[in-house]
This record gives structure tokens, sequence and C-alpha cells, in this order.
């Protein structure tokens, strides 16, 4: 699945558009790695988010087959990692 749309499908991000504008400013990163919208993620990768006060990482547990997935569902998909 393509980060853009995980970010989105995992609640990570409210809506598409704000992932692809994260991506394209350079502040997400896949294993430490800036990406493109188009990069795929795997189960394991790590997700950096760098915000003006700090990052925070997460780590891959499973990709959704769905669109969107509920909120209440978001931590069998993603760990925080710090």
């Amino acid at each position: 699945m393509r980060i853009d749309k995980y970010l989105n499908a995992v609640n990570m991000t409210k809506r598409r558009s704000i992932a692809q504008d994260m991506l394209k400013n350079g502040v997400v990163k896949i294993n430490n790695i800036v990406v493109k919208p188009s990069k795929n993620v795997a189960v394991g990768d790590e997700i950096t988010l760098v915000f003006l006060d700090g990052e925070k990482r997460y780590k891959v547990l499973q990709i959704p087959t769905t669109k969107s997935t509920p909120k209440s569902k978001q931590l069998e998909f993603i760990e925080e990692i710090s």
C-alpha cells in the first residue's frame, strides 16, 4: 500500500491530501529515508513523522485491506515507538 494511502487508512492524517502535503514537504520518513507519496509500506517498516517540536516514530504492524479503519482499531496497524 502507498504511504499516502496508509497514513490516511490508519487515521494518522484526516485526509489523504494532508498526507500528500506532508510527504511533499519531506516530513515523513520510512526507515530514516525521506520518501515520496508513491512509496510502498511493508510490515516492519518504521515511519517517522517530523514535527516542529520533535518527531514521532511508528512501527507498521499490518497493512489494512480496506480504504479506512475505525480509530478504535488503529493500534492493530501501528505501534508508537517514541
